[in-house]
C-alpha cells in the first residue's frame, strides 16, 4: 500500500477553540466544554498554566437569549496561556434553529484527519471552504477514503436501523454534541457503534447527518455532488431530544 502523502498541519501556536451554544443566557454542556479544552491544554502546553474560564464565560453568555460564544486559548508570553472570549460571528438563524437544516458536503483529502483538538488555525478547512458553495461543507476523509469528520461537525450514518460514527481515535474532534448523541441513541434503544465509514457507506446509507454543539443536528443530503438517501426518522428524534436537553436548563 503507498504511503500516504505528507500535508500541511495546523499551527499549534494559534491556539486552540471552544465554541459553546447560549440558551436564554445559559452556556450549554459548559462543564464538557471546560474538560475537553483543559485536556487540550494539557497535552499541547503542559508547562504553562491555563487560566481560570467558567466565570468569565458564564458572565459573557448573560442576555444573550440565543447565540453562541467562542473561547480561544493560545500560549502568552514565557509560561502563561491567553485566553479570549467573544460572541461568534454565526447569523442567529443558523443557531440551533428549530427544524435540521441540510447540507451538502464535499471530500477534502487529509491525511490523519485535524485530530482531536480544535484548532484556532482553520486555514486548511478555510481554504476548501473558499472554493465550495455557502450550503455546503468540506467533508474530511483519509487518504484511503475513509470518512473521519465534516468542517463544523461529527459524521453519523443511519443503517439497517443502527446509528454508525467514526471512531475517536485521535484522527477526529471528539465532539461534545456527537457524545450527547451517542447518549440519547443508546437511551432509546438504538444499536450504536463506532465504526469505520467509507463514502461508499454514506451512498448507501437510509440517512446521515452531523452534530455540532452550536447547530445541533444537520441533515446530508448530497455527498460529493450525488444526492442521498434520507428517510429522517431517527435524525428526527435525535434532534428532539437534543432540543429537549438543550433547551430545558443548559446542562453543567
Amino acid at each position: 500500500m503507498a504511503a500516504a502523502p505528507t500535508q500541511p498541519r495546523p499551527d499549534r501556536d494559534e491556539g486552540i477553540l471552544e465554541t459553546l451554544l447560549v440558551v436564554a443566557g445559559a452556556p450549554v454542556e459548559l462543564d464538557a466544554h471546560l474538560a475537553r479544552l483543559e485536556a487540550s491544554l494539557a497535552v499541547l502546553f503542559p508547562d504553562r498554566s491555563a487560566p481560570e474560564l467558567e466565570g468569565a464565560i458564564r458572565a459573557r453568555a448573560q442576555g444573550i437569549e440565543r447565540g453562541s460564544l467562542r473561547v480561544r486559548a493560545a500560549p502568552a508570553g514565557r509560561a502563561g496561556i491567553e485566553a479570549t472570549i467573544r460572541v461568534a460571528g454565526i447569523a442567529p438563524e443558523l443557531v440551533f434553529p428549530p427544524a435540521p437544516s441540510s447540507v451538502a458536503v464535499h471530500s477534502l483529502v487529509l491525511s490523519g484527519g485535524l485530530g482531536g483538538h480544535k484548532w484556532a488555525d482553520r486555514a486548511l478547512v478555510d481554504r476548501a471552504q473558499a472554493g465550495l458553495p455557502a450550503d455546503a461543507l468540506p467533508l474530511i476523509v483519509e487518504w484511503d477514503g475513509s470518512v473521519l469528520e465534516a468542517s463544523r461537525g461529527n459524521a453519523f450514518a443511519v443503517t439497517g436501523g443502527a446509528l454508525i460514527t467514526p471512531p475517536a481515535d485521535g484522527r477526529i474532534l471528539p465532539g461534545i454534541a456527537r457524545a450527547r448523541t451517542i447518549e440519547i441513541a443508546a437511551e432509546a434503544g438504538l444499536e450504536v457503534r463506532e465504526a469505520t465509514l467509507t463514502r461508499d457507506d454514506l451512498l448507501g446509507a437510509d440517512e446521515v447527518f452531523l452534530t455540532s454543539s452550536v447547530r445541533g443536528l444537520e441533515r446530508v443530503r448530497a455527498l460529493d455532488g450525488t444526492e442521498l438517501q434520507s428517510s429522517g426518522e431517527i435524525g428526527l428524534r435525535i434532534a428532539a431530544e437534543l432540543r429537549r436537553s438543550w433547551t430545558q436548563g443548559a446542562v453543567g
